[in-house]
């Protein structure tokens, strides 16, 4: 189900009081924005909270009205949401949330209440950075891609066949998906084959697109990592088993420092575990399909890479 939340937004910035206007807006929607902010932002009552909420109130947003003027931006993210249905074999209900982010990431996935909920962040897509909205300035055409990559999350994190190590820690969570606990809680093996699949995935429904798009990475980021894979390959086996946010953090998020990502005497590329779990899911999903793959138990992935490479194990 696509839920359009930027018109709703916009209306805030035409409001005589803009704060309160917002504050209604979170008050609605306030089980999803919620989960937005502590998963991707900072939690909301923190007292940094304000300023982040003023700032981008106050930003220029004529990015975003051109891109609302030339663009059918809900039929894209509609198609898209259609391909990602059919290829994925999404088998319980999601959302699919449009809609104006703090400028933090530019598409996500959350699981509320027991549903999936994939987002995508407008500022991001109007094909011009914007350094008032933090807007990464990536073409809309693009946004396809983000929406079955989230949605593969969601599946993966819900499906009542999926055995997947992050759908018990949901469930533990009470059917939420939280960042932070599950960067702790799950294994380094089943974090790069969760974003390696959903790299997969987008791949799927949204093909053609210069391989580099896929993973969020410059061109030049893209073909240091080919020739980075056997060294990357070698230091992350004895990590794969590790649990601890630490290691999430190196290999899956941007914005780390050099020293948080020196391993066996070098930086890694940032967010290089994308590249990564792609390679560590690929066996399977040519073997099975991207829908069933993505419903796999991370050690699948791992007996399907040894027999491909004629491994045998006893």
């Amino acid at each position: 189900m696509l839920i359009n939340l930027v018109p709703e937004f916009l209306a805030i910035l035409q409001a005589a009081d803009r704060e309160a206007a917002f504050e209604q807006y979170l008050t609605a929607h306030r089980a999803v924005l919620a989960a937005y902010w502590h998963n991707y932002v900072l939690d909301l009552e923190s007292p940094q909270a304000p300023a982040v909420i003023g700032h981008a109130l106050a930003a220029d947003r004529a990015d975003l009205r051109e891109l609302l003027e030339t663009t059918d931006v809900e039929g894209i993210v509609e198609d898209a949401i259609a391909q990602s249905e059919d290829l994925l074999k999404v088998d319980r209900p999601t959302d699919v949330y449009l809609m104006v982010g703090m400028g933090a990431a530019n598409a996500g996935e959350l699981v509320v209440a027991g549903r999936g909920v994939a987002f995508i962040c407008l500022e991001h897509f109007t094909g011009r950075a914007n350094p008032e909205t933090y807007g990464m300035g990536l073409p809309p055409e693009l946004m396809p891609l983000w929406v079955a990559h989230e949605l593969a999350h969601c599946v993966r994190y819900t499906s009542p066949t999926s055995q997947s190590e992050l759908r018990r820690l949901v469930a533990d969570q009470n059917g939420y998906y939280d960042y932070w606990v599950t960067g702790s809680r799950a294994s380094l093996r089943e974090l790069l084959v969760n974003e390696g699949l959903a790299v997969h995935a987008a791949e799927a429904v949204a093909p053609g697109l210069d391989p580099a798009n896929y993973f969020g990475y410059p061109r030049r980021q893209y073909r240091r990592l080919r020739e980075l894979e056997a060294f990357l390959r070698r230091v992350v086996e004895p990590e794969l088993e590790g649990r601890g946010i630490g290691l999430r953090l190196r290999y899956l998020s941007g914005g780390m420092s050099p020293s948080a990502r020196l391993v066996g005497g070098r930086v890694l590329p940032e967010r290089s575990g994308y590249y990564l779990g792609h390679r560590m899911t690929e066996a399977l999903v040519q073997q099975r399909g991207i829908g069933p793959a993505l419903r796999a138990s991370a050690q699948e992935f791992q007996d399907a890479e040894d027999a491909a490479r004629g491994i045998q194990t006893a």
